[in-house]
């Protein structure tokens, strides 16, 4: 959708594909395969939307799920991982108690675009011990360069898009 939510953007929309079961389950197993491949035992998904991707994920696998969420979200310990947005910075937060010492995590979110979420999700993830197998989105936006942020993780993307 072009010039949402600011001119200039061209918004990738998940919705539509969210709203028809079978490309859902589709896109769904498609990550599963991918997680099972490489042996994952916790997903990790941030706020929000990477819930709506990890959580069907991890069900499917009958494995756990980690949710990396904003400031005063979680109750208990965390740790937390600061990255850099277009107009100023996000901080991001995970249990200390939600991923254990050489646990294999899976990484997932709608969208890779700059790839500051995902760089600090994974931040997060190792300060913990976890071994970060891999990140998995539904949508790479290439020309925004996001793999250059996460270099050295395997990167699975169902769709590209690059420009307009």
């Amino acid at each position: 959708m072009p010039n949402f939510p600011e001119p200039g953007v061209i918004f990738r929309d998940i919705s539509p594909l969210m709203q028809d079961g079978k490309a859902y389950h589709a896109a769904t197993d498609a990550i599963v395969d991918y997680a099972k491949n490489k042996n994952v035992e916790m997903i990790v998904g941030p706020e929000a939307r990477g819930f709506i991707v990890g959580c069907p994920v991890a069900y499917e696998m009958n494995i756990g799920f980690a949710a990396a969420r904003k400031k005063g979200k979680l109750p208990r310990e965390t740790v937390s991982a600061t990255y850099d947005l277009e107009y100023g910075t996000e901080t991001l937060y995970l249990h200390k108690d939600s991923i254990k010492p050489g646990q294999r995590v899976l990484v997932v979110d709608d969208l890779l675009a700059t790839g500051g979420t995902i760089s600090a999700t994974i931040k997060m993830v190792e300060e913990l011990g976890g071994i970060v197998v891999g990140t998995a989105f539904l949508i790479e936006l290439t020309d925004l360069h996001g793999r250059d942020k996460i270099k050295g993780y395997d990167t699975f993307s169902l769709m590209q898009y690059s420009g307009k």
